[in-house]
């Protein structure tokens, strides 16, 4: 009895570990930055593009938090296949905040997901699909500009999850707060 009851646990751990997987987003969608030293005489920039390798337009999903940890603006901009948008950190990024009170520095995340019947609405439903990249320049305390990759991470469904949960409580008390918006380009 003993070893049927082991077998069956073994069993059921492996299967819920097998529909954990199945249900974790596909790898590379989710794209991770900072920004930090905001002010009005130096801008920094979040650069993004779509490679096409997804094979149509997708959209990016990005959602700005305070160093507070605390979501400040999301929204979710376009790209087509090949296009190239410019986004500013202190015009499209940090100047909308739902509370009023503009972040100087903060965390940046940028999930790569498919367009809502060809547009991109408030990201408050996800469907990662792999292939945005980012770039974005950052002030350092020197006062020198440098430009880096945006990292890569792992996202998980718990993730998406609360990215957004997050957003859509912006969406129903903001009023118009707290949403970002998308630059130049594409």
């Amino acid at each position: 009895m003993r070893k049927a009851t082991v077998v069956l646990c073994t069993l059921t751990v492996m299967l819920c570990g097998a529909f954990a997987v199945a249900q974790a987003p596909p790898a590379d969608t989710l794209k991770v930055d900072y920004f930090a030293n905001v002010n009005g005489s130096v801008d920094q920039t979040l650069r993004l593009t779509n490679p096409g390798t997804s094979g149509g337009p997708l959209c990016a999903a990005i959602y700005v938090f305070k160093a507070d940890q605390e979501l400040s603006e999301c929204c979710s901009c376009y790209l087509s296949p090949d296009g190239l948008r410019t986004l500013s950190v202190n015009a499209d990024l940090s100047s909308n905040p739902l509370t009023g009170t503009v972040a100087t520095g903060g965390v940046i995340k940028i999930v790569s997901t498919t367009t809502v019947g060809g547009v991109c609405p408030l990201p408050t439903g996800l469907t990662p699909t792999p292939a945005v990249r980012a770039w974005s320049t950052h002030l350092q305390n020197n006062g020198t500009l440098t430009e880096t990759g945006s990292a890569d991470a792992t996202l998980s469904a718990n993730e998406v999850s609360r990215l957004k949960r997050e957003c859509y409580a912006v969406k129903l008390v903001g009023s118009g707060h707290g949403v970002c918006s998308c630059g130049t380009g594409d």
